[in-house]
């Protein structure tokens, strides 16, 4: 399970670390060298831009879910779990201090 958290975090890193320009600079290479016309080379460019933001948003997901998982399983609690005890903890500290003036 440790492995495969590596392994999608390594990928994504890398599809992630990649901005806008360099997809769209690596498509417009590509789109040269395969003597794309000009229209193809933009539509070539268009569909690899689109893929590669769905990549990420996919990736993101998948990465989110497993930390998620790996937290579950380790019974580590979440933001909102957090923040709810932080709320429980106020309202007894509140009643706490209306006893003991």
């Amino acid at each position: 399970m440790v492995d495969l958290l590596k392994k999608t975090l390594y990928v994504s890193m890398g599809i992630m670390s990649m901005t806008k320009e360099k997809v769209e600079d690596l498509a417009k290479k590509v789109a040269s060298e395969a003597k794309l016309s000009e229209g193809e080379g933009k539509q070539f460019v268009d569909d690899v831009l689109k893929k590669s933001d769905e990549i990420k948003e996919s990736i993101e997901k998948i990465v989110n879910e497993k930390v998620a998982a790996i937290f579950k399983t380790m019974n580590i609690p979440n933001r909102s779990e957090l923040n709810a005890l932080e709320l429980r903890v106020k309202k007894l500290e509140q009643n706490c201090n209306q006893e003991n003036p």
